[in-house]
């Protein structure tokens, strides 16, 4: 009778200890999703401020009174990877750890080269006519008076655990110019 109530007692305690490393793996697999999940959208959101930042820096260096008049409306890139000191895989936003980026700026100021999509107020439009801007008050007659930008920044990846489901992360910003 002994052995029997051993062996039922043994039974028992391999089937606690199965479920409960059951739960402990269950567990540890939900933290490893959820770990990546957080590294890939802290990615994203640091790309979304480093092309904000190039767009800034770009439109400050452009030359919007060359000889055909311009603006830099758009910023597309494709950062792949992201793995450190790993190959760069050559597949942006595929489910590898790709991310596309797309920049749009759109301008705020006075007598612009830019596309009409892309300026938020303009003297000359007939819209804002009685809005002038004012931005170097030294020289208010200025031709090209570039009060700001807008810089709408999208930075979109496939989530690892759903290959079909992409995940956007947005970023405005208005920078004074």
């Amino acid at each position: 009778m002994r052995n029997a109530f051993s062996l039922v007692t043994a039974i028992f305690v391999i089937v606690i200890m199965a479920t409960l490393a059951a739960f402990v793996f269950n567990l540890a697999g939900k933290t490893v999703q959820e770990t990546t999940a957080q590294y890939r959208e802290e990615q994203a959101a640091l790309l979304a401020r480093s092309y904000t930042e190039l767009a800034v820096m770009a439109v400050i260096n452009h030359d919007r009174n060359q000889t055909t008049p311009s603006c830099i409306e758009d910023i597309d890139g494709s950062v792949n990877g992201l793995i450190p000191g790993g190959a760069v895989s050559g597949n942006g936003g595929g489910s590898n750890g790709g991310y596309q980026v797309q920049t749009r700026i759109y301008y705020i100021g006075n007598n612009l080269p830019c596309s009409e999509t892309r300026k938020l107020n303009d003297s000359t439009s007939a819209i804002n006519s009685s809005t002038l801007l004012v931005t170097d008050y030294n020289n208010t007659n200025a031709s090209d008076a570039l009060a700001a930008i807008l810089v709408d920044v999208f930075v979109s990846y496939q989530n690892p655990d759903t290959p079909n489901n992409t995940i956007k992360y947005h970023r405005r910003t208005l920078q004074k110019i």
